[in-house]
């Protein structure tokens, strides 16, 4: 169970697709899972939080 060489690079990528909210499978379980989805097939429109009241609030 030690890190290999490329551990570095593939901890990147994985940050990268959680940064832009990509779906990666790291097994074929999941990526079958991704697949047969019903949302891999029909549009889907992301739910964006507003976190403008949040932001503009007032800070003691």
């Amino acid at each position: 169970m030690s890190p290999h060489p490329h551990d570095v690079d593939v901890k990147a990528l994985l940050r990268i697709a959680v940064l832009y909210n990509i779906p990666m499978a790291c097994n074929r379980s999941t990526a079958d899972f991704l697949i047969s989805s019903s949302l891999f097939r029909d549009s889907y429109e992301p739910h964006v939080r507003d976190y403008g009241d949040y932001l503009a609030r007032a800070i003691r």
